[in-house]
């Protein structure tokens, strides 16, 4: 088994004013390398915010967060923007993308910060934008594009530096049915193709059949997981 992803034990309580809300209760899991997860759970079952602990955007009040044999709870806000450069990418709901900027310009500004030098970085966005159908669409602004057109440049900004992990929280939330499917297969794709992890955190059942294992979050601990072998392509 290679491990990449190992939680021990993780437990995050929110303090509002006098109460506490505990958010994940001492969640054990591990991830494999190249493993599809689902995260699935209802609104305020915990499943984003136990995606926000992997990938470093948040402290546990107490546990173990290895990665990849590193224990990011144990770095530094630098330390852990390192890390994330590195080796994580994200897909979100939201889509995230800078609206003044060209979809060439999004998907290329990660790699800025990863010090890849103008041109090349240039030639790895167009050649994702291409991979995701986008070929024709390389100068467009948000606001020119239709939102399954804006994920697929949020999800080429998510592969384009090829990093180890790529977290996608709802990625279809704001998408109709056909569109959420062609994203789902277009993520699961390329993370086979680049032998990546992939961690899918939504409510939705249907996109949850494209994981290897479904992790059933409620109340903030794992209420049972299911394996299921699914081939992608």
């Amino acid at each position: 088994m290679d491990e990449l992803i190992v939680l021990n034990n993780l437990r995050k309580v929110y303090k509002m004013g006098e109460e506490k809300i505990v958010a994940l209760d001492n969640i054990s899991l591990t991830i494999e390398k190249e493993e599809f997860v689902c995260l699935l759970g209802t609104s305020g079952s915990g499943k984003s915010t136990l995606l926000n602990m992997m990938a470093g955007l948040e402290k546990p009040t107490k546990g173990e967060i290895i990665i990849d044999k590193k224990h990011i709870e144990k770095m530094n806000e630098k330390q852990l923007a390192k890390f994330r450069q590195k080796n994580i990418g994200f897909v979100f709901q939201s889509y995230n993308l800078i609206p003044t900027l060209s979809a060439l310009e999004n998907v290329s500004l990660g790699l800025i910060f990863q010090g890849v030098p103008k041109k090349k970085r240039e030639k790895m966005a167009k050649e994702m934008l291409n991979n995701v159908g986008l070929g024709d669409r390389l100068h467009h602004k948000p606001s020119e594009m239709s939102g399954g057109q804006q994920q697929r440049v949020s999800i080429a900004r998510a592969f384009v530096g090829k990093p180890k992990i790529v977290f996608a929280d709802e990625p279809t939330g704001n998408l109709d049915t056909k569109t959420t499917m062609e994203v789902m297969e277009l993520i699961t794709e390329m993370a086979k193709e680049n032998k990546q992890t992939l961690i899918i955190v939504t409510h939705d059942v249907e996109i949850s059949s494209f994981g290897h294992r479904i992790i059933y979050i409620r109340d903030g601990n794992i209420e049972k997981i299911v394996s299921q072998k699914r081939e992608v392509g």
